[in-house]
């Protein structure tokens, strides 16, 4: 077999790859639905089967017909509103928010004609139906997730990814890209135009490059011979009359092309395209936690840290127990941490070590295995038998809660940093004190103690920089994965 019909038979796998996950995933959302429509019925009316909907003065339908056609609008709104669509499925929340405006636009739209029609909907159906409806829904889409991960982890479900730009803005959309499979692009190659001699490296994998010419004909000539899905172009690497054309020729060969500016962590909701003049400026917005979203997010806090505790109680009061007749001594260790604007206060967690660790830390420190200001030992001598299970599964954060209740913390935040580390920091690693540390936050759900010091920086700045109520609410369910996980913690 030559190699354009190699590739273009590899282009076909890929193709059916994807329309199998698509088809999955339509017959997933049909399932859902038709189990949260019927479910609602039968909550509401059991199987009674004369129950009808419908105007009071003229004509009726029995529920099993509104069923059926809830169902059915249910699904065709869930792919009209783009939720199925490659480019969002497998990496970040646009998939899950997609999921639930839809659902909620498709119900809203029901309460506004029931209204109009003056229609005698049971708001008991309703009220089962949607918020039923929206749990599968999200639990099933991070089933298939994941499912769609492992595959891309393992080489498939990839679109195939060509590289165009300079030395520096190409290795870095190539690293990114590299470091997240998850999203499902994988670079394969660079085009340097205008760079000759130059070579790609990052620090995941080498990229062959494969042209430096600035013309039209030799770029296209690559993709050909490459069979790539798609083309990401980094930085201002080709000038606009050929990069305009450029797009014409890969629409005509079905290959996508992707513009990946050089903007790093920078969340969707920040980012704002305006055409003007033909040019498709990108607004960046400031991030701001004040005003409405500052009282929102300080009043979920109080609420879930509420509820938590309230149910939490009697097991708490027997963890605490539990500590004090495994090694006798306080059952709640203090110690001071910064907080929002450098303010230090005093961090709760159930004692899991000895009474004296404190004193011990100085002899321990040859044998630091943390990162930059961090001290950690996987097998620190100092933690209790106990100790070791409570870290294990967090438990020993859960007294945190009142940290919250007091306003000190948030339920998701950077983490809580020491004093020492806080006097180490550089000007940028300071903007993490900008909002409250956090019970749980991305340093806890991406690797915990095993993030090196840079990347535990990294990913408190870009929940600074990012913060949304749906990004903390996609954190603490997160949370829940890694602690059961148990990956990183010690």
């Amino acid at each position: 077999m030559s190699l354009p019909q190699t590739l273009h038979s590899a282009a076909q796998r890929r193709a059916s790859e994807a329309s199998k996950h698509r088809r999955r995933l339509q017959l997933t959302d049909l399932g859902c639905v038709i189990w949260s429509a019927t479910g609602a019925q039968l909550v509401r009316f059991g199987t009674v089967n004369d129950s009808l909907v419908g105007s009071s003065h003229e004509w009726h339908a029995p529920y099993w017909l509104v069923t059926i056609v809830l169902a059915a609008l249910w699904w065709v709104v869930l792919g009209a509103w783009g939720t199925r669509e490659t480019s969002i499925l497998g990496y970040g929340p646009e998939e899950y928010k997609r999921v639930v405006t839809a659902s909620l636009w498709l119900f809203g739209a029901i309460a506004i004609v029931s209204y109009v029609f003056q229609l005698d909907t049971a708001r008991g159906y309703v009220a089962v139906a949607l918020p039923l409806g929206i749990v599968t829904l999200l639990g099933a889409r991070w089933v298939m997730r994941a499912v769609l991960v492992s595959a891309r982890s393992n080489g498939k479900h990839l679109r195939r990814v060509l590289v165009v730009g300079s030395p520096a803005a190409a290795a870095h959309t190539g690293r990114q890209l590299s470091e997240h499979l998850e999203a499902g692009y994988l670079p394969i190659a660079a085009y340097l135009p205008g760079y000759p001699g130059a070579e790609l490296r990052t620090p995941v994998r080498e990229l062959p490059v494969l042209g430096y010419a600035e013309d039209l004909d030799s770029i296209v000539s690559i993709v050909e011979r490459t069979g790539v899905d798609a083309v990401a172009i980094s930085g201002a690497a080709l000038p606009p009359q050929v990069l305009r054309q450029l797009g014409w020729q890969l629409a005509a060969r079905d290959v996508g092309m992707i513009v990946a500016p050089a903007l790093t962590d920078i969340a969707g909701p920040r980012i704002r395209t305006q055409p003007v003049a033909g040019l498709p400026l990108i607004h960046v917005t400031t991030p701001k936690l004040t005003g409405g979203k500052r009282v929102l997010k300080r009043s979920v806090d109080i609420v879930a840290s509420l509820a938590i505790l309230a149910v939490l109680s009697i097991p708490m009061l027997l963890v605490a127990l539990a500590i004090f007749i495994d090694d006798p001594g306080p059952v709640i260790f203090r110690q001071t941490r910064i907080g929002r604007a450098g303010k230090p206060f005093q961090m709760l967690k159930f004692r899991s070590m000895v009474v004296d660790a404190e004193a011990r830390l100085k002899e321990l420190q040859r044998d630091n295995e943390g990162a930059g200001l961090l001290f950690k030992m996987k097998h620190d001598p100092r933690i209790t038998r106990l100790g070791r299970f409570l870290r294990r599964y967090s438990v020993d954060e859960l007294p945190q809660l009142i940290n919250v209740l007091r306003g000190e913390m948030s339920l998701v935040g950077p983490r809580p940093p020491l004093p020492s580390e806080v006097a180490g920091y550089d000007d940028f690693a300071h903007r993490r004190l900008l909002v409250k540390p956090g019970v749980t936050g991305l340093w806890q759900v991406s690797g915990r103690s095993d993030l090196s010091w840079e990347d535990s920086i990294r990913l408190d700045l870009y929940y600074v920089e990012n913060w949304s109520l749906t990004q903390d609410f996609m954190i603490v369910l997160r949370t829940l994965r890694a602690v059961v996980g148990k990956s990183g913690a010690y």
